[in-house]
């Protein structure tokens, strides 16, 4: 299959043993018949009892030689497709890690679960045990045919014949299938995301009773998913039976046309008994096609998908020689920055500067671009006009690694691991982060409190996405953990959203009290952007205002028009000040 032959390459030997192994084996096998046309016409017929022994243990040698060499074969096999799908899954799984952002939007994580896990389990198969009995199949259809041909040249033509009326059947019923694995992959994959996504959502499900319309969705799938499997059975069932039919024919075809040669005195009764072993060894390759060609279908199918996605390239790239970002000052830069996505245009003409260590606040309404401005920063994509710089260095001249590296980020979307609370905060630098660094940050960001009461404290699994956790108790892991990578950039979006007033408060004097962290202030709440340096209003992806709190307010703009809405009475007034 296109794509996998450097593991061939790279496995070589492994199968060659497994080869030399399988022919070894079918070889002590095919003497099996030999023997047995002696027993019939030296021993039972000619009545030389004094062979019997020594032929009997040539059997038992034959079938503990076949065992030893059958055993080696297969291990062999699932070893190096074990191998190989270790390989695969890992060379996919980087792959994707090192996709831009823009893939996962393109790719729903049901799709991608489905390339890594059920699509390398079958080419695991196909390039293992069942790769192998292909080989086998057709060796020991090759070496029995020959022996049959040694016996009766003319009675060979029988199986001679049948055989390419079962090929064709075979490539017929590969090609059905083939058909059919397609959309039972594809539909399989969509499964999995429906799956996926109402498990990751069961609350959101839960509290708008969204129940019933989740299980109809579902069932629809499910539905459509066994509809494919039937039609897959359908195929197989159109063209097995006739297989298994011919099989049959064959040999009783084979042993009638025999009984008449021996009855002729044209060859003896061994040598039809020795005849009938062969022509009964060569049933089963024929009856296997089936499953193999369903088998090999499969994950020809699967592999097309996955080559599919390991020729997709990443957008954001680093440069062959990119730059190494070594312990940044923290400047920060946008020059004339404008941004179009899929022909929309997102941010148009944006230019500002942070000089290191100073805080940049950025506010403005829902969509007007905010969170666009880190990922920007973060180069998940690149400007369309513009550029943006660190320490007056154009990003797109850096590596990628390094500039990520020095810029540490609380995300909007708050997203926790399912691990230990601290394994959540040392995400950022876990080779080097302590235990004192990791609790430090955590009383930085307000977190220490809360940890401090649960059961096994910084030690405690939490579930996946923080489940257990409320939403004010997420941020302030989050922030934490942005906090404990102690990088020179630090970007907050929305970052306070869930937490109460005086612990906003509490967390924005930490960070105003850091030195030698450039921040960048995403927020709809003017008490978390009142003492930057200098605060950017955004409006549908321009630069509405700038300037501090002060001129702001003085300009009775939006930013005045904000305040009077978010600060009613005296004591919210005084939180902001």
């Amino acid at each position: 299959m296109k794509g996998l032959g450097i593991y061939f390459i790279k496995y070589k030997f492994y199968y060659l043993f497994a080869l030399v192994c399988l022919y070894l084996g079918i070889y002590l096998d095919l003497k099996s018949p030999g023997i047995i046309g002696k027993i019939i016409d030296d021993v039972i017929v000619g009545g030389q009892t004094q062979a019997l022994t020594g032929l009997l243990f040539s059997l038992l040698g034959i079938g503990v030689g076949r065992g030893v060499f059958k055993y080696l074969q297969e291990f062999t096999g699932d070893c190096v497709g074990a191998r190989i799908g270790e390989d695969l899954r890992r060379q996919l799984f980087d792959h994707i890690q090192g996709m831009s952002v823009g893939f996962f939007e393109k790719n729903n994580t049901g799709e991608l679960m489905a390339r890594v896990k059920d699509d390398v389990e079958r080419i695991w198969d196909a390039m293992g045990f069942v790769g192998l009995l292909c080989v086998e199949a057709v060796i020991h259809t090759c070496m029995v045919l020959g022996g049959m041909a040694r016996i009766d040249p003319a009675l060979t033509l029988i199986p001679l014949c049948v055989m390419p009326v079962v090929g064709v059947l075979a490539i017929k019923l590969e090609n059905g299938l083939d058909k059919v694995y397609d959309q039972i992959t594809e539909e399989n994959a969509k499964l999995n995301t429906v799956a996926q996504e109402n498990l990751n959502g069961v609350r959101t499900v839960k509290a708008f009773y969204r129940n019933q319309y989740e299980i109809e969705k579902f069932r629809g799938h499910n539905s459509r998913y066994y509809d494919l499997n039937m039609e897959q059975a359908r195929v197989m069932a159109r063209y097995n039976p006739n297989i298994s039919f011919l099989t049959k024919a064959m040999l009783l075809l084979t042993v009638t046309v025999g009984g008449l040669f021996v009855v002729k005195g044209r060859m003896t009764l061994g040598s039809l008994g020795a005849f009938m072993e062969y022509a009964n060894n060569i049933v089963w390759p024929m009856e296997i096609l089936g499953w193999v060609s369903n088998a090999m279908a499969a994950a020809a199918a699967s592999n097309k998908k996955i080559q599919k996605i390991l020729k997709e390239e990443p957008v954001i790239a680093s440069p062959k020689e990119g730059i190494k970002l070594e312990n940044a000052r923290g400047e920060l830069e946008f020059s004339h920055v404008s941004l179009e996505l899929q022909g929309q245009r997102i941010l148009e003409d944006i230019s500002f500067k942070v000089e290191a260590g100073k805080t940049l606040g950025i506010m403005g309404m829902t969509g007007a671009g905010k969170t666009t401005i880190v990922n920007l920063a973060e180069r998940f994509y690149d400007v369309s006009q513009g550029k943006v710089t660190v320490d007056g260095m154009d990003i797109r001249d850096l590596d990628v690694g390094s500039l990520r590296k020095n810029i540490s980020v609380v995300m909007q979307d708050v997203f926790l691991f399912s691990d230990t609370v601290s394994e959540n905060i040392r995400v950022g630098s876990r080779d080097f982060m302590d235990k004192a660094t990791i609790e430090a940050s955590a009383r930085q960001a307000r977190a220490h409190g809360f940890v401090d009461k649960l059961p096994h404290k910084y030690d405690t699994v939490i579930g996946e996405r923080g489940v257990g956790l409320s939403g004010g108790q997420k941020q302030r892991l989050s922030i934490a953990r942005a906090l404990a990578k102690k990088a020179p950039i630090l970007f907050l979006d929305d970052s306070t959203s869930a937490l109460d007033m005086e612990t906003e408060q509490e967390i924005q004097k930490e960070l105003n009290s850091m030195e030698g962290v450039t921040r960048v202030i995403i927020a709809h709440r003017i008490s978390a952007v009142r003492h930057a340096d200098e605060i950017v209003v955004l409006e549908d992806g321009r630069i509405a205002e700038r300037g501090t709190h002060e001129s702001l307010m003085a300009l009775k703009g939006r930013y005045y028009d904000t305040f009077a809405a978010q600060y009613e009475s005296p004591k919210e007034v005084a939180l902001c000040q």
